[in-house]
């Protein structure tokens, strides 16, 4: 009989997601490599630059199944989450929260109110900053790139590349970047994930 049970719970945890997140009691997941800050963009900036990092804010909202979508099956891949992780400082907001924000433009708002200002309409949506900020400027309006909504592995990680590459710079915009990545992945013999 104790044998059976050890083996029921064996394959239930071997059917389980790999998923290290908890929820937090803002019913948002909490991956142990975003960072908590105190939401002042400006200082967040300077302390992703410090650390050789882009600043990435991530909104998200309880019950969103799409979130939970891509933290169970996204960022929880080791190649997603290892680049991301290396690459950016991620800071999560909730996109009906009171949490106090500072915009770069020193407005003092709240995550839902900074959600409005920024038009973050759904979740999850991730707004990718630049490396160096106007100070007259909302977060909206210096954004180099939005990732509006759940995609697949293929299509996040190309995002994150881009962006970290600096390819809304050029003229290949993420679109055409996108694709070739697809053509190269398949020429490679490696799966589309997207």
């Amino acid at each position: 009989m104790i044998r059976m049970l050890f083996g029921l719970v064996l394959l239930s945890a071997a059917s389980a997601p790999a998923f290290a997140s908890e929820l937090g009691d803002d019913g948002l997941y909490k991956p142990g490599w975003f960072s908590v800050t105190f939401r002042d963009l400006s200082e967040d900036l300077e302390m992703a630059n410090e650390s050789g990092k882009r600043l990435v804010m991530f909104f998200e909202q309880r019950g969103c199944v799409y979130c939970k979508q891509v933290h169970e099956t996204v960022l929880t891949d080791p190649e997603v989450r290892d680049f991301i992780e290396k690459n950016y400082m991620v800071v999560q907001y909730n996109l009906y929260g009171d949490e106090d924000v500072v915009d770069f433009d020193g407005d003092d708002l709240t995550e839902k109110s900074a959600a409005r200002k920024w038009g973050v309409l759904f979740t999850p949506t991730i707004l990718f900053m630049p490396e160096e900020a106007d100070s007259s400027k909302s977060a909206k309006d210096q954004a180099v790139a939005v990732m509006p909504g759940a995609f697949r592995k293929g299509t996040f990680l190309d995002m994150f590349r881009w962006v970290h590459q600096r390819g809304y710079e050029g003229d290949e915009d993420f679109q055409r970047y996108h694709a070739r990545s697809i053509r190269e992945r398949a020429a490679a013999g490696i799966e589309n994930t997207d």
